[in-house]
């Protein structure tokens, strides 16, 4: 395997002639790291392995296996003091020399100083005092970074103490992406000269209200940490808008030789001074920049630091139901900002490459600009990932984007010696001091499933771990947090005794669909919780992102199993569990366009399905059954099969939009119960003519109006049989209450006339509804539809589905479709190459008598494609 390896990279990078490496893991970490995007490198090794078929099968397994095996060290120089990128071609040529032999290595070197590292999310600071005697530095100075085997090193560790944390994507979990072995700095290396400075400004914004009139009382306070030689006088403190426009001065004179201020200034503001920063749907995202500058004796500045802040109230609120729901009573578990409960749609978050160091601004402001225009207003940080940098906190600041942050850990029994506790501990003070003035930030989090894996798994009977969990994080997130940021152990977490799977209590995870008991996603409304903080289910992405990674391949290789395409799916046991889901409502197929649409409907009926069922539960005060879904996950790392609702090259799956139509702030669902002649294990949405036999059929309307103010609206209602021209309709003025779920209409499933027609299984007791299309909409006193869905009989397999007769008509970049007969999963494309075209909705269900306008930004003179339930390969439409 390693000369086949070797001799495939070989191949693919024999035109770089800057690339010498005498193994395949110095060509990688140089190409990985600094020459080439991750993409390029990614394409590297797919191609290479295409090349040499015997290594394709191991590629992710065995490639990872080479490059942690290596007997020796590896060593890069990247840049000198000055900051900038560059390869000093003598030290690359030493490394060449000595990488065989580290010890000499070592003996040309020996002058070094050495800072030693051993945890990527610490700030480590080396402090060098220009005055002495034993300052290192000279007048040319080269920054050596060694890195050893992690993989080694890690495997030591575990031998001593256990479980070690590594990331995702290199020696962590390969259900997310491919296992890189990556090594290098991700964050900037800086060099910072002083002789006093401002090491940390606490800003403190915080919001009360007046207890008679509800009006928000706004007030600042700063803290200040300095480090360096006493010669400061004062400092001063301003207030400003983003636009530049002055709020509020003060200048402070700082007394004594003290190196911490706290409440260096205590204003009081009033809301003509500052405005609320409020999330996505319910607010401004109102933020000011607070500029602190340390003032020398001579009034010369000596230093100054700027923090972008938002004025925001966050609780985590757990107290008892009113009255109890499916699961029982419990407690809530929701989130309440600026005095207002809000309802949370959001997703989970992973690194958005495996090469964290190709993740620019813009691509993160892609990313979650996404999530914004997709009604979300929560992101979680995954604890198998990392804590993302400054930039991803700016910007969800400036889209009203909450965030829950994991610390990093994730699914396993970590172990609590006190060297790891002492650097966890450091860990954890560095994060909480970066991340705090955050407005979007609302909560701490232990741990991903850890808890689980004692309680629900059975993986072992302790968690050493505890101690952070339990004592060392909430201690240091209520020290260092004014006013406080709200703390939960774990997630799952809740219970007596870590039961991680009450759903009375606390969150969950909801994996018994897509995995454990391999429940039918019909189940989804029967299996929540007070919030569900993780469930999903994956599909495979456009086909021009599997065209991405079957570049070159052989034409035998174009199939749903082949190697190819199990090399880029990562879910453990996908086959069996695609099999029982696709199966269960899909026809079977062969041809693979059909079978790539179908997975991405099922996941877009399941998760939207999932999300209609969990908002319906949020019922007002004190019945806040559900408060809150976060899908597993938006993003991706790599090209692949996987849960994300939008793949690696930021390509939305038809579940984005279905999801964002769920999330919008006025909303109407249908569930549709089929009443069968007796019990049974199917999906009470199903219509059976088999074992068992359907009898009736009713169907449950809801509206929910997350706004905190009453809507008045009309409730029309119009079904459609697919296998005949029968329709039936009628309208109702229903009352939405403010800022929940509101049940409007109970009924039996409308239906055909049945006299003359054959019953479809020869039972005499049947329902003519099996073929029913059940369209629902909202409709304001002005005319304007608030909201629309459309249930369709279940499941999919049995339908006939007539020819929708699409009319599709385009005036500039505005798509506007209409159908004689209803049409299910409409999914337009685009033909021809070109920029990305911005979609405003997708996935549409369209009936007769409700055209929809949807937008399609950046489309040109393309033409357009369509695909449909029936009709599931992609064809141009007329226009």
């Amino acid at each position: 395997m390693h000369s086949n390896l070797q001799r495939a990279v070989a191949d693919v990078l024999a035109a770089n002639q800057e690339v010498k490496f005498s193994n395949v893991l110095t060509a990688y970490i140089r190409i990985a790291g600094f020459q080439k995007s991750s993409l390029d490198v990614l394409t590297t090794f797919e191609r290479a392995m295409d090349k040499h078929p015997d290594c394709k099968d191991q590629v992710n397994s065995e490639s990872a296996k080479l490059v942690a095996k290596l007997r020796h060290d590896y060593w890069k120089t990247m840049f000198d003091w000055g900051g900038k990128q560059h390869c000093c071609p003598c030290c690359v040529n030493l490394v060449e020399q000595y990488i065989d032999d580290p010890d000499k290595f070592e003996e040309a070197f020996s002058n070094l100083h050495e800072v030693k590292a051993d945890n990527q999310f610490r700030t480590y600071t080396y402090k060098i005092n220009l005055s002495d005697d034993a300052n290192p530095l000279q007048e040319i100075n080269t920054l050596f970074l060694h890195f050893k085997s992690a993989k080694a090193l890690a495997k030591e560790e575990e031998a001593k103490y256990g479980k070690v944390r590594a990331g995702s994507a290199n020696l962590g979990d390969p259900s997310r992406g491919p296992e890189l072995m990556t090594a290098g700095p991700y964050r900037p290396i800086t060099l910072t000269t002083y002789s006093a400075r401002l090491n940390d400004v606490h800003t403190r914004a915080s919001v009360s209200f007046n207890k008679v009139t509800g009006a928000p009382l706004p007030s600042l306070k700063v803290d200040i940490t300095l480090e360096g030689s006493p010669v400061y006088e004062g400092s001063e403190v301003v207030l400003k808008e983003t636009s530049g426009k002055e709020i509020k001065r003060e200048y402070v004179r700082l007394q004594g030789s003290i190196d911490s201020f706290r409440d260096l200034v205590q204003w009081h503001l009033s809301p003509e001074e500052v405005n609320l920063w409020w999330p996505v749907g319910y607010g401004e995202q109102k933020l000011y920049d607070v500029t602190v500058t340390l003032v020398g004796s001579n009034r010369q500045f000596l230093d100054v630091k700027t923090k972008r802040i938002g004025f925001r109230s966050v609780e985590l609120i757990q107290e008892p139901l009113a009255e109890p729901d499916q699961y029982g009573s419990g407690t809530t578990f929701l989130f309440e900002i600026n005095g207002i409960r809000i309802f949370i749609g959001g997703s989970n978050w992973i690194p958005a490459d495996n090469f964290l160091t190709t993740i620019t601004e813009e691509r993160y402001r892609a990313w979650l600009t996404l999530l914004r225009d997709g009604n979300q207003n929560m992101v979680r940080i995954w604890g198998g990932g990392i804590y993302e940098p400054d930039i991803f906190f700016d910007i969800c600041d400036e889209l009203g984007i909450l965030v829950w942050q994991d610390f990093q850990f994730a699914c396993g029994v970590y172990p609590a010696h006190p060297a790891f506790v002492e650097s966890v501990r450091k860990e954890a003070m560095d994060n909480v001091t970066r991340l705090r003035h955050h407005p979007s930030l609302t909560l701490f989090c232990g741990n991903n499933e850890d808890y689980q894996m004692i309680l629900q798994w059975g993986d072992t009977e302790d968690l050493p771990a505890r101690v952070l969990y339990e004592h060392i994080f909430p201690e240091i997130v209520a020290k260092l947090t004014d006013p406080p940021i709200p703390y939960h152990r774990g997630s799952p977490y809740g219970g007596k005794g870590w039961d991680t799977a009450d759903p009375t209590i606390g969150d969950v995870h909801q994996w018994d669909i897509w995995g454990g008991k391999e429940y039918p996603y019909h189940d989804y409304d029967r299996r929540g919780g007070r919030f569900v903080s993780e469930f999903g289910i994956p599909s495979m992405p456009d086909m021009r992102t599997i065209a991405h990674w079957m570049d070159g391949a052989d034409n035998s290789q174009w199939y749903s199993q082949s190697t190819l395409m199990a090399q880029h799916t990562k879910a453990g046991a996908f086959e069996r569990r695609f099999a029982i889901v696709m199966n269960e409502n899909f026809r079977l197929t062969s041809d693979l366009e059909t079978h790539v649409y179908n997975t991405q409907l099922m996941q877009s009926e399941a998760v939207s399905y999932a999300y209609r069922s969990w908002r319906r539960a949020w019922r007002g005060r004190g019945k806040e059954y559900t408060s809150g879904v976060l899908v597993w996950q938006l993003n991706d790392c790599w090209p692949g099969t996987s849960w994300a609702i939008v793949d690696y090259f930021l390509r939305p799956k038809p579940s984005y939009f279905t999801i964002a139509r769920q999330l919008t702030p006025i909303a109407i669902g249908i569930h549709r119960t089929v009443v069968k002649n007796r019990k049974n294990d199917r999906p009470h949405q199903f219509y059976e003519f088999g074992a068992m036999q359907s009898h009736d059929a009713t169907i449950d309307v809801w509206g929910t109006n997350t706004t905190n103010h009453c809507r008045l609206v009309k409730l029309e209602l119009t079904c459609h049989d697919l296998n005949s021209s029968w329709t039936h309709s009628e309208r109702h003025n229903v009352t939405l209450l403010p800022n929940q779920s509101t049940e409007l209409l109970s009924i039996r499933c409308p239906g055909p006339p049945k006299e003359g027609v054959e019953p479809p299984s020869g039972d005499p007791i049947w329902t003519s509804s099996y073929s029913v299309v059940v369209n629902a909409r909202l409709i304001d006193s002005d005319g304007k539809v608030l909201a629309r869905f459309a249930d369709w009989p279940q499941p999919y397999r049995y339908l006939d589905v007539p020819d929708p007769q699409l009319s599709v008509e385009l005036i500039d970049e505005q798509v506007t479709v209409s159908v004689q007969r209803p049409v299910k999963g409409l999914w337009f494309s685009v033909d021809g190459d070109g920029p990305e075209v911005s979609w405003n909705d997708n996935s549409l269900d369209v009936v007769p008598g409700d055209s929809q306008v949807i937008t399609a930004k950046g489309l040109g003179d393309r033409k357009l494609k369509v695909a449909y339930l029936g009709k599931e390969k992609a064809s141009l439409v007329h226009v």
